[in-house]
C-alpha cells in the first residue's frame, strides 16, 4: 500500500473515494503535482489526507472528482459533459455581461440547472 493512501486511511473512516482518488494521484506523482492541477498547494493536499483541512471540502471533492477521477455529469444544454467542463460553465455563469452567445446560453441553462449554486459550485 503507498504511503499516502495508508496516511489517508488512518485519518478517514471510511475513506471517501475521492480522498483514496487524491492519495492515489499524489503517490504517483507528487502532492506538489497534484495540488497544481487542483489549483491548490501541496500543504492543503497533505491536510487533506490527515481530515485536518479546515477550508471548503465541498469545491476541493469536486475538483478530485472532475479532474483526478474524471466525471461525467448530464447537462441539461449540452449532454454528457465532464465535470471539469461542467464546472468551468458554472464558474463563467457567475459572472455577467459575455457578448459571446454561447457563453449567453449556458449562463442561462446553468443557472436553471438544479445543480447550479450561485453562491459556490454544485
Amino acid at each position: 500500500m503507498s504511503d499516502r493512501l495508508t496516511l489517508a486511511r488512518e485519518h478517514w473512516s471510511p475513506l471517501p473515494d475521492w480522498v483514496e482518488a487524491l492519495a492515489r494521484a499524489s503517490d504517483a506523482t507528487s502532492q506538489n503535482q497534484v495540488a497544481k492541477r487542483l489549483g491548490y498547494s501541496a500543504p492543503v493536499v497533505s491536510l487533506l489526507l490527515r481530515r485536518a483541512y479546515k477550508g471548503d471540502l465541498l469545491r476541493i471533492e469536486e475538483l478530485v472528482r472532475a479532474e483526478l477521477m474524471q466525471e461525467r455529469r448530464d447537462c441539461p444544454a449540452l449532454g454528457e459533459i465532464r465535470l471539469a467542463e461542467c464546472l468551468h460553465h458554472q464558474d463563467q455563469a457567475k459572472n455577467p455581461g459575455s457578448p459571446n452567445p454561447l457563453r449567453a446560453n449556458m449562463r442561462r441553462a446553468c443557472h436553471a440547472c438544479p445543480i447550479f449554486n450561485k453562491e459556490g459550485t454544485t
